[in-house]
């Protein structure tokens, strides 16, 4: 019996001689095949939409997402984890990244990393609680690693959900949600780093930068949950602070740092009239949700 491959395996007819092909034409193509991606997350809206409100529903408890992935997405999956305490404030713990075969995986193949469904387990037998949302990214929905990471974390009581090119697979069925953007085949056969890459990015970008939303840590379409850690975002606060709080630069500097750098609780001590300690209360009391004391 002939073994069904998964989508992102098959060849490409549209990318056929692909060699031969001059340079102007080999990159237009490449970068065409990538239009792809967004339409096939697009059409995953409702799902995306699900699994946002089921993982901020479970962080605003006390719970965490993780993100289980091997090779290029596990890639992807860590790079969307490190932002999430800079651009939100959140505690580095609240979204975390596990990438088969470890840290050194981020920066090199680790032979067989992907095929280790012992690891996947252990990951989630030791990190993983009931009140957590753990999301396995797979574009052929095969890795081994990542499916048995799910199928744990269902059993411990986590919401699983599935990130994966192929509907049928293995990975679609250990979770409880998929969502599944089918980009096919590669133009390079089998190398999903391309649009199947780019389809992960895509998604991953919106629940996360949705999740976020929902927990209050977006003030209209502003970052005022950033952790000021450079020049850019030094000043990025201080243009915040100033324009929500209605105040010059200098009087905007001056509640940054009785406010210890962050935002929202320099905004609300100008407009509240508290200082930095009152205005942190207040935010705890109102679920940190700048919109709410405006």
């Amino acid at each position: 019996m002939t073994q069904r491959l998964p989508p992102t395996e098959a060849e490409n007819p549209q990318s056929a001689g692909l060699d031969l092909l001059t340079t102007p034409a080999l990159v237009e193509l490449l970068i065409a095949d990538q239009r792809a991606a967004v339409d096939a997350v697009l059409a995953q809206t409702r799902e995306i939409a699900r699994a946002v409100d089921e993982i901020a529903g479970r962080l605003s408890r006390g719970g965490r997402l993780h993100y289980v992935g091997a090779g290029s997405s596990g890639r992807i999956a860590a790079l969307d984890a490190s932002e999430m305490p800079p651009t939100f404030g959140t505690p580095q713990e609240m979204v975390q990244a596990h990438i088969a075969g470890g840290n050194t995986a981020l920066t090199t193949a680790v032979e067989g990393a992907e095929d280790d469904a012992g690891a996947g387990d252990v990951a989630m037998l030791e990190c993983a609680r009931p009140d957590d949302a753990v999301l396995g990214i797979s574009a052929s929905g095969t890795a081994a690693f990542v499916v048995a990471a799910i199928a744990r974390a269902a059993t411990i009581g986590a919401y699983t959900i599935a990130l994966t090119g192929d509907a049928q697979s293995a990975l679609a069925r250990a979770a409880e949600l998929a969502i599944v953007p089918t980009t096919g085949a590669e133009a390079l056969a089998g190398s999903t780093r391309l649009k199947a890459g780019t389809a992960q990015k895509v998604a991953l970008n919106a629940i996360s930068t949705a999740v976020m939303v929902r927990l209050g840590k977006v003030y209209d379409n502003l970052m005022v949950d950033v952790v000021a850690n450079n020049a850019k975002l030094r000043g990025r606060a201080l243009r915040l602070v100033a324009r929500l709080a209605r105040v010059n630069e200098k009087r905007a500097e001056e509640l940054l740092a009785q406010a210890g750098g962050r935002v929202k609780i320099a905004v609300v001590m100008e407009l509240r009239g508290v200082d930095a300690a009152q205005a942190r209360s207040l935010l705890k009391r109102n679920e940190g949700a700048l919109r709410k004391l405006l």
